[in-house]
């Protein structure tokens, strides 16, 4: 007798599911992920509620402290090989209420080598540190992100440590070249948030 249905994945969670819990631990809401990943907010919320079934989990904030790695990432079987505690400014995040006019004044204007741009988005080179403009009809703040070599050490170290986790590592962008971007995010004493970057070469783990 013939089975239906599609085949089991070889991942515990399905690509879809991986898309939408990337998106929760980086602390959106249904209705961004939803617009991230062109699906409907009832088809996150349904993608959530599957996801913390498979990994049995009771909540989003448990969600966002879960550790797991797609099995076909970069970060799966790379090895950094970076000493814990090397730290260097990697990014800085700023706001503004017409994305596209900030943007455009930076890189025609200011003069700011634009490295991409996404519709709620944009990232500018400052001489080595990066610029990171999002959309906000209101106000701006910003954030500091720290490029560390082992972001999942360096996670560890700090939740040791007694520092408030906010969010462990999670893939926010694969480039072209196959190499991906991890962040995380964890309280400052003052009631704010910092990140942590990493940049894993899925060429890194090659020779090891």
């Amino acid at each position: 007798m013939n089975s239906r249905g599609r085949p089991p994945h070889p991942d515990i969670l399905t690509p879809a599911e991986w898309r939408v819990i990337e998106g929760v631990r980086h602390g959106l809401s249904n209705p961004a992920i939803a617009k991230l990943c062109t699906l409907s907010p009832d088809a996150v919320k349904f993608h959530v509620s599957n996801i913390l079934g498979k990994l049995g989990l009771r909540s989003r904030s448990e969600l966002r402290q879960w550790p797991g790695v797609r099995a076909d990432s970069a970060m799966a079987t790379a090895i950094i090989g970076s000493d814990l505690g090397d730290w260097s400014l990697g990014q800085v995040s700023r706001t503004a209420r017409d994305l596209d006019a900030m943007a455009d004044w930076l890189r025609d204007i200011v003069g700011l080598p634009e490295i991409m741009r996404f519709p709620n988005a944009a990232f500018f080179d400052c001489g080595g540190v990066r610029l990171y403009l999002s959309a906000a009809k209101e106000g701006t703040n910003s954030i500091l992100y720290f490029r560390v070599g082992d972001i999942a050490g360096e996670t560890e170290r700090l939740r040791a440590v007694g520092v408030t986790i906010l969010s462990v590592p999670h893939r926010i962008h694969v480039h072209p070249d196959g190499r991906e971007e991890w962040m995380a995010f964890f309280a400052d004493p003052d009631g704010g948030s910092i990140g942590l970057l990493s940049v894993v070469d899925p060429k890194a783990g090659e020779d090891a």
